[in-house]
């Protein structure tokens, strides 16, 4: 390991320290290490003998960031008996030994104090010092490790509060926050409810991220600047199953998520300034496992340059580089260059043909994969990679551009170890090869031209090049060895003969960034660099600095219009919009995805409040432009209304629903909708208990009890303001001790005949599970060892539905309402092909494309939406059945034909006028499941005829016959069994026709007109075996 060490403030320092050490892999210990000191830039070096007559083992090494003089040794005898650090304040010129009592896993040291630091051992106990590491503190036990960090400076007020992820007494992991001073456990302050995943702790920036998984689903949350956590709220249909944080800086979160669909791949998402809310910016960014199961995903932010990534994207197994310039804003493939390294034109037409980059990682273990990009040096890019029209894994010719990706040039033909020296003023090249070499190649006007340059007479296995961080001298090291056998060889390299002078204001020419389109004002403003002329023979040194100048852009409307970083707006008031890059013929313009209503106030609108329904555009939050057209200026202002609770959910910390007596339990309420200030929470535990709680879910306060008796205990929460009121139950089994369960029923049944419902647990691979089936309020179950049952409902109305499955101690439940009627008609329908690759297959889904369908449906027939139930079916290919429930007035009935309803809905369908728009700008269609059923149009016409001349035939006439009119039914069979197993939501066993002559809600004087054999409604009136449940 080789650092130079620099302090800020004196002149510039030689000092190189270098730590070899030899790794044993079947022991997985160091059994030897030595380090090394130059100070003289590496000309010579000196052994350092920290104990003479004593083998240290040094393991590893820290410099104090705030002063590089400071350097601590973590050190132990060759039998690990005695842990101790050497500590030097003057750059390892001396070191003092100091003995430790525990093993040092990491050291951490304060971003801001340079005393004080943290330890972790290899017992997962964390320790403090406020001296230097002489003097150690434990502060607490079972802390996970790589999840500790000290006070961000300007976001925390105490800077020795240290945060950190913990494991309490009972095996759960907790977020906590202690001071250095006193971090007992009584000092431990929890900052987040409940348990979080292991590992999940982050703390970065302004924000603070943890998740929280139970059963199958994970919930991920944020901290903005230290407030109350809030759950990070992606598109409704995203189901992440992994969250990788990209980037925290510029107050926006930049994160890749592996959405339910994926395996290889991830996408990309920017959120708003608090982190909670997210807009998809790129799909399908490549990914790879790493050891230790962590991932890395290919994408890269170009140093130097805000706002600027390179992504490879995975689309069809095909890997493609793109760029952007505004963070994500619009994506682009990398131009070609035109020429290759000899000079000769390049057959590489767009868009067939584009250059391609191995970013982060290659999959041929041969080549290295990384681009080359530097603080110190902006706008210089250098990769391998190959031209055409993919990338190509065993492809590695080496590319570079000096203004930041617009042009592209080839400089080899292989891949090269690659370092910036004098920010970017000198380049270095060693051939990434597995034969020994002793030449290296360098430029110095940004890979235009190189020279070579014989750094050593006897050949070596180039390992590695290194320079002081930040590339700010001329000086640089290649390390290596002669053989196999051999030790290190370090030959250093000093360019600083070759510039005879330090660069002066002269020597130096202005470069304007510029996206592939020459566009100047990028993300609201134009941004110069200073940039050395290709004649200059100078130094940069260390005192350079690359940005020249910045300055909003002041727009006219029509060019505000195309630079403005209108991406969908995923705000609090907004939340549920996308780009629909694919409706072409709408534009490049944001729309609310199906499951969300714009309009609708948010969840956490509180009465006496407004918000605003948004257009779906915001401006991003590093653009700084000026002027122009604002489209977020057409948002509305309205004033949030009382709203009745809605989502009500009653749950148990810890998730357990069968206890053992005497256990403390903690009930936990949860609204998701509705006002909560003015709402009053009744609650009853089932064992005499009761209490009346207000704003319990504004609070947090739980609610907290102990069951003495072994038993089955209904408690229930009722909600209740002046606009309405809702309701939670939970079961809770007191007894001596799934993930998840789902009950799948119909949400329309008719009374006292057959409904079949099914539960389906999760894991699938569940044995020995019983089944507790609760209809209605009784507190009598059904208990089962299959997973459906067959039940009757005998009163009309709504009747609550729950299952549990228990399995030992574990136990799940779920919960729906069945709505029981006299009469109602079923439709089926279907769905255009596309939206089947879109269907994830969960309850959660097929509810919202079922309201979305219901809506739609109402708002174009006139019909109430109370009177119209979509409900989509399990599995695939998607289907649906719609439920036309009797209207509630049953005068109007009588005055009013139920078949107009019935026309209207099969004219709406046939019509192809029932679509809603899906991720990606997909237009879905609902039709008819069977359009040739019950006849064609030209019945319609039919009837018409017979109509009139029924009216023409005379009163009397009309009114002694209409009994014996034929065709007084309005439904028509399905053509075959088939068709009505795949559709039925009722029993085999029913006659058919005995059904269709049960429908006696129609009143005889619907018979003055006549309602034959007409076209278009099916009844299916069979039950079928609902399909599994599949899960992500």
């Amino acid at each position: 390991m080789h650092f130079p060490i620099s302090s800020e403030g004196l002149p510039v320092c030689a000092v190189i320290l270098i730590l070899t050490k030899y790794y044993h892999a079947d022991s997985t210990k160091v059994l030897e290490s030595s380090l090394w000191r130059s100070s003289d830039y590496g000309t010579t070096y000196t052994k350092l003998n920290l104990m003479p007559g004593t083998t240290i083992i040094v393991t590893n090494f820290y410099i104090c960031p705030m002063n590089k003089r400071k350097v601590i040794l973590v050190s132990s005898t060759i039998n690990e008996h005695d842990q101790m650090l050497f500590i030097s304040t003057d750059e390892g010129s001396s070191f003092q030994r100091q003995s430790l009592a525990f093993t040092v896993e990491t050291l951490l040291f304060h971003p801001k104090e340079e005393d004080k630091l943290l330890a972790y051992s290899k017992e997962a106990k964390l320790y403090v010092s406020t001296d230097l590491g002489r003097k150690w503190t434990l502060l607490q036990e079972r802390v996970s490790k790589d999840h500790v960090f000290w006070s961000v400076s300007g976001v925390d007020v105490d800077p020795d509060l240290v945060h950190m992820e913990m494991q309490d007494t009972s095996g759960g992991f907790l977020y906590v926050t202690c001071l250095i001073q006193n971090c007992s456990d009584k000092m431990v302050t929890a900052q987040f409810l409940g348990k979080i995943d292991r590992n999940s702790l982050s703390v970065q920036d302004e924000y603070i991220f943890v998740k929280v998984t139970t059963g199958n689903r994970t919930k991920h949350y944020v901290s903005y600047r230290r407030n109350e956590f809030v759950q990070m709220r992606f598109p409704k249909y995203a189901l992440p199953k992994d969250v990788q944080i990209v980037s925290t800086d510029e107050n926006q979160v930049f994160l890749a998520l592996q959405e339910w669909y994926q395996t290889d791949t991830y996408n990309l998402y920017q959120s708003d300034p608090q982190g909670v809310y997210y807009s998809l910016v790129l799909e399908n960014v490549r990914s790879t496992k790493q050891p230790e199961e962590s991932v890395l995903t290919d994408i890269l932010e170009v140093r130097g340059v805000k706002g600027v990534f390179l992504a490879n994207q995975k689309v069809d197994g095909k890997v493609t580089t793109l760029i952007t310039y505004n963070k994500g804003r619009d994506w682009e493939p990398l131009n070609p260059p035109t020429n290759d390294m000899n000079g000769k034109p390049v057959n590489c037409k767009p868009p067939e043909c584009q250059l391609h980059l191995h970013l982060r990682w290659a999959d041929n273990p041969y080549v290295s994969g990384t681009v080359h990009t530097k603080d110190s040096a902006p706008g210089l890019i250098m990769g391998a990679g190959n031209i055409g029209s993919q990338l190509v894994e065993y492809k590695e010719e080496m590319y570079i551009t000096s203004d930041c990706g617009r042009t592209w040039r080839q400089v080899f033909e292989e891949e090269h170890h690659i370092l910036y020296l004098d920010h970017g003023g000198v380049i270095v090249a060693i051939k990434d090869t597995s034969i020994p070499l002793k030449v290296l190649k360098f430029s110095i006007d940004e890979g235009w031209t190189w020279s070579t340059h014989s750094f050593t007479n006897t050949s070596v296995f180039v390992d590695g090049l290194l320079s002081e961080p930040g590339d700010e001298t001329l000086v640089m090291t290649v390390f290596g060895h002669i053989s196999y056998r051999s030790d290190w060889e370090l030959v250093k390299v000093d360019f600083r003969q070759s510039f005879p002078r330090q660069c002066t204001e002269a020597d130096y020419d202005s470069w304007k960034l510029t996206d592939l389109q020459g566009e100047k004002c990028i993300m609201g403003q134009e941004r110069s660099y200073r940039k050395r002329k290709e004649s200059a023979l100078c130094i940069k040194g260390k005192s350079y600095t690359s940005a020249l100048m910045s300055k909003p852009c002041q727009l006219l409307s029509f060019i505000y219009e195309l630079s403005m970083q209108c991406v969908c707006l995923f705000a609090p008031s907004d939340y549920g919009f996308e780009r629909a890059q694919s409706l072409k013929a709408e534009g490049d313009r944001c729309f609310a995805d199906f499951w969300h209503d714009p309009d609708a106030p948010p969840d956490d609108c509180h009465l006496g409040h407004t918000y605003e329904s948004s257009t779906g555009y915001r401006k991003v939050m590093s653009d700084l432009c000026e002027g122009g057209v604002n489209k977020q200026q057409s948002s509305k202002q309205h004033t949030c209304p009382m709203l009745p609770p809605r989502g009500l959910q009653l749950g148990i910390k810890g998730q357990m629903l069968a206890v053992s007596p005497g256990d403390d339990i903690t009930f936990i309420v949860h609204q998701e909708q509705g006002d909560t200030s003015s709402t009053k929470y009744q609650v009853d535990l089932g064992d005499g208990v009761r209490a009346i709680y207000q704003n319990l879910t504004v609070t947090d306060e739980p609610i907290q009890h102990r069951y003495e008796r072994l038993g089955v205990y209904r408690v229930t929460v009722k909600a209740e303001n002046p606009a309405g009121h809702d309701q939670a139950t939970l079961y809770i089994q007191v007894t001596d001790p799934l993930q998840e369960v789902h009950l799948e029923v119909v949400p329309i049944a008719r009374r006292n005949q057959e409904v079949n419902l099914s539960a389906v647990v999760l894991p699938t691979e569940a044995n020995f599970t019983v089944f507790y089936w609760w209809i209605g309020g009784s507190l009598q179950p059904t208990l089962t060892l299959d997973s459906s049952l067959i039940v009757r409902f005998p009163e009309t109305g709504e009747v609550s539905v729950t299952v549990q499955a228990s399995n030992g101690r574990s136990m799940v439940q779920d919960t729906r309402v069945v709505r029981v009627f006299d009469h109602f008609q079923v439709i089926p329908l279907s769905f255009s092909k596309n939206l089947d690759r879109l269907n994830p297959n969960i309850p959660e889904w097929r509810e919202d494309v079922g309201q979305v369908v219901t809506r739609i449906l109402a708002k174009l027939t006139g019909i109430p939406q109370d009177s119209l139930v979509t409900m989509v079916k399990p599995g695939l290919p998607t289907t649906a059945d719609l439920y036309l429930l009797p209207p509630e007035d049953t005068q109007t009935t009588r005055k009013v034909l139920v078949d107009k309803r019935i026309f209207s809905i099969r004219q709406a369908l046939n019509e192809n006028n029932i679509s809603f728009i899906v991720r990606g700008g997909l237009q879905v269609l609902v039709s008819l499941a069977d359009s040739n059923a019950g006849g064609g149009p030209g019945v319609w016409a039919l009837a018409v005829i017979l109509l009139l001349s029924l009216l023409a035939s005379g009163a009397f006439v009309l009114y002694k016959f209409k009994r014996k009119l034929p065709g007084r039914n309005v439904y028509a069979q399905m053509h075959n069994e088939k068709e009505q197993e795949m559709t039925s939501p009722v029993n085999h066993s029913e006659d058919t026709q005995n059904i269709i002559q049960g429908e006696e809600f129609i009143d005889d004087d619907l018979d003055s007109q006549t309602l034959g054999n007409h076209s278009g409604v099916v009844l299916s009136i069979n039950s079928r075996e609902l399909h599994s449940y599949l899960t992500s």
